[in-house]
């Protein structure tokens, strides 16, 4: 054990009046002789508002996970915090940059790594066949134009729709900044590359009609750039406020201008649109109904239970088999033949309930035992039944310890999925327009499929990536600590509910939103603990950005495609 090595403590807040609120965090202190001996790996996340508290000597290890308390803020210290911050700010820390606050690390590091980022983004290009294969100079300078706004494109996604899937994670401790980062940009890349679609219409999303454009290469060839840079310009204009708004409604927008001005009225499918626009009461309203009835089934099932702690056990394999099962089904069927699908998927959720109850009796096992001990010694006499609907108080101490350790690892594997799929279905709103727009200069463009070339994919998602790492951290923080307080419990009913939503309500065809889906959750969360629980102001913010969204994508690439029309007529 190095002498850096450090231990944890368990702070304990109380609300008032309405009764009481109870939460853990986890803080660094020395000396290291107090350390027990399982506990590693374990990170600070300086956000957290920890009280003074007493150490628990418990066997409690959440490997690559900081477990942080907003239960503070149920008393008002959340707007402590916020003018901590400010004040701090205002105190002669505004040499530093924002990244390197988020990350916790120097302003030349922060510079390093944003230099590294853009000279890979110019060069690149340079040496992909998508450039290449052109012969002459002038069309080699489109394909390589096209592929920097495909980037620009895939970066926006990344500081705005991919933070959506860590946010929650960060906000209750799950994971650090970093952490989240890091995790998430190896499995968006990785589902980019590797479940991307490598199929694409020509006319993303079915919004526009694809006869109307036909004979008109080079005034198409214009719309796709086009609604690549408005759609890029309004989510990095939204990203710098922090608000989440739908990447799909980005490009939407930006079709939609681009069709009306330059294809007449009949070249928009206007049904396609009112889908999309319905998105906006459909998902945030499901989502929230989903993870209020999920929190709710937490501190009735869990909370409320003789023994908190195994409950919380007890359920977490449960929900994994009921999760995995359904997305091996769903997401990824693993065979055509449904009744082969169907055990291929069982079989799927069967291993990942069995790993995970390994995991948690290996790290809690202990801690488990104990308890259990001191319960079965207790007196029970005062135990009462409770509503679905009651407000619960909830456990305290090590009890509470072991409800937030089983379920921060629960949101940890529920925000991977997420990135994971975030990665393979959403890359194809940066890339489809720009492997359409390359087989225009190609010369193999039609109103049919286009193939997507695996580099492409790959550059897509290098462009989530970087977008992620530079700018992700403004709307992780909206979506972590600005809407409500969260912890594991209900970071993960808000997850568990958006990932559940999305998914079968794509199977249903249902028109949705992951961005809008997400946030509504985290708002159910919220309403959940009371109508007080969540910020007004942020919501109001979120969803007025919601709302401009589609108008001002089209007002941008009406615009930009006026503009790259003159441009082109120099090069084609």
């Amino acid at each position: 054990m190095s002498q850096s090595s450090p231990f944890f403590s368990v702070a304990r807040a109380h609300a008032g009046a309405g009764g009481r609120a109870a939460a853990a965090a986890l803080l660094l202190r020395h000396p290291v002789a107090q350390l027990p001996p399982r506990i590693h790996g374990l990170r600070y996340y300086p956000s957290a508002i920890v009280s003074p508290a007493k150490t628990l000597n418990s066997h409690l290890s959440l490997p690559h996970a900081t477990i942080s308390s907003f239960a503070n803020a149920d008393n008002g210290s959340s707007g402590q915090a916020d003018a901590t911050e400010s004040e701090e700010e205002q105190n002669g820390e505004s040499e530093l940059s924002e990244m390197a606050k988020a990350f916790h690390i120097s302003p030349r590091m922060a510079m390093s790594i944003s230099v590294v980022i853009a000279f890979a983004a110019l060069t690149v290009p340079l040496a992909m066949q998508s450039v290449v294969f052109h012969g002459t100079n002038k069309m080699k300078a489109l394909a390589y134009l096209t592929l920097l706004s495909g980037f620009y494109m895939a970066w926006n996604i990344g500081a705005n729709d991919v933070a959506n899937a860590m946010g929650t994670s960060v906000g209750s401790g799950a994971l650090t900044l970093r952490q989240a980062v890091l995790t998430a940009a190896v499995l968006e890349f990785s589902g980019a590359f590797l479940m991307g679609t490598h199929v694409t219409s020509t006319m993303q999303k079915g919004i526009l009609v694809a006869s109307v454009f036909q004979g008109k290469d080079s005034l198409l060839f214009a719309g796709l750039l086009s609604s690549l840079a408005a759609a890029g310009t309004w989510l990095q204009v939204a990203s710098s406020y922090g608000w989440p708004v739908s990447t799909t409604h980005c490009i939407v927008g930006a079709m939609v201008g681009f069709g009306i001005v330059f294809g007449g009225v009949n070249a928009v499918f206007w049904s396609s649109l009112a889908r999309v626009s319905s998105s906006w009461v459909i998902s945030p309203l499901m989502g929230a109904a989903v993870s209020f009835i999920v929190y709710k089934g937490i501190r009735r099932f869990v909370y409320s239970a003789p023994n908190p702690g195994q409950a919380a056990a007890a359920a977490a394999p449960i929900a994994v088999f009921t999760g995995v099962t359904a997305i091996s089904f769903a997401a990824f069927p693993l065979s055509k033949t449904f009744s082969i699908a169907i055990l291929q998927a069982l079989a799927c959720g069967a291993i990942g309930a069995v790993i995970v109850n390994r995991v948690i009796q290996k790290q809690l096992g202990d801690l488990l035992s104990s308890e259990a001990e001191k319960i079965a010694s207790a007196d029970k006499a005062n135990a009462q039944q409770v509503g679905f609907l009651s407000d619960i108080a909830g456990p305290t101490g090590a009890q509470l310890q072991i409800v937030y350790g089983v379920f921060g690892y629960m949101q940890v594997l529920s925000a991977c999925f997420m990135s994971f799929a975030h990665g393979g279905n959403d890359v194809s709103n940066a890339i489809g327009p720009l492997a359409a727009a390359l087989s225009i200069l190609q010369g193999v463009a039609s109103s049919a499929e286009i193939v997507i070339p695996t580099e492409v994919l790959a550059w897509g998602g290098f462009g989530i990536v970087a977008g992620l790492t530079m700018w992700g951290y403004r709307v992780i923080a909206t979506i972590g600590k600005k809407i409500t307080e969260l912890t594991p419990t209900r970071g993960f009913a808000a997850e568990f509910a958006a990932a559940s939503v999305v998914l079968f309500a794509s199977k249903l065809g249902l028109p949705i939103s992951a961005t809008h889906t997400l946030v509504g959750a985290v708002m159910g969360v919220g309403f959940a603990r009371g109508l007080n629980r969540v910020r007004a102001e942020t919501v109001r913010e979120i969803v007025a950005s919601w709302l401009v969204t589609i108008p001002v994508g089209a007002v941008l690439s009406i615009f930009y495609t006026l503009l790259f029309t003159k441009i082109l007529a120099y090069f084609m």
